[in-house]
């Protein structure tokens, strides 16, 4: 992942596969960066909600319409806050090609949260959520792990990884 440098009004983009964080462990990272964090689960369509919360997985025809829409908030936020910490489940590298757009790594990085089956359906349990934790398989096999993008396992503490990632981003790099 290429490297935001602090006080840019550059974006990060952190993504994960299956939503494990909690929201303000994942907020506490914007907030340490200096900028401002959004979960976009809250931007899916009623349609696709249905669809996960009856334990459907959405294909990519459900997801089109959704990645088209989270690409407005990174342009909008640039001129807003300097780092946007954006959470999403961006398992194709084609999904995290439509969300960059035009932007080259020094404009937009992921970060990729590493997780394991059975420590996410251990978090699944205790959230409150609309995606059915049947879905984690599906999830699972959906997922193309990024070629490019800071890498961070799940299993430390949150607040480890926040503090972890932070740094690491604010020195140059993920």
């Amino acid at each position: 992942m290429q490297a935001l440098q602090p006080g840019s009004s550059q974006n990060d983009h952190c993504e994960g596969g299956f939503r494990v964080w909690q929201i303000p462990h994942r907020s506490l990272l914007a907030q340490a960066l200096g900028g401002v964090f959004e979960d976009r689960d809250a931007f899916h369509s009623a349609a696709n909600i249905s669809k996960m919360e009856q334990g459907i997985p959405l294909v990519d025809e459900d997801r089109w319409p959704w990645f088209e829409s989270q690409r407005q908030p990174i342009v909008f936020q640039r001129d807003h806050t300097p780092r946007y910490v954006l959470a999403c489940s961006a398992l194709k590298q084609v999904y995290r090609d439509r969300l960059r757009g035009q932007d080259g790594a020094d404009q937009l990085g992921f970060v990729y949260l590493k997780d394991l089956i059975d420590l996410i359906r251990q978090r699944m349990e205790g959230r409150d959520h609309f995606m059915a934790s049947s879905l984690l398989e599906s999830q699972f096999a959906t997922m193309e792990e990024p070629l490019v993008a800071g890498m961070v396992e799940i299993e430390a503490p949150p607040e480890a990884i926040v503090a972890d990632l932070a740094s690491r981003l604010l020195r140059g790099g993920a």
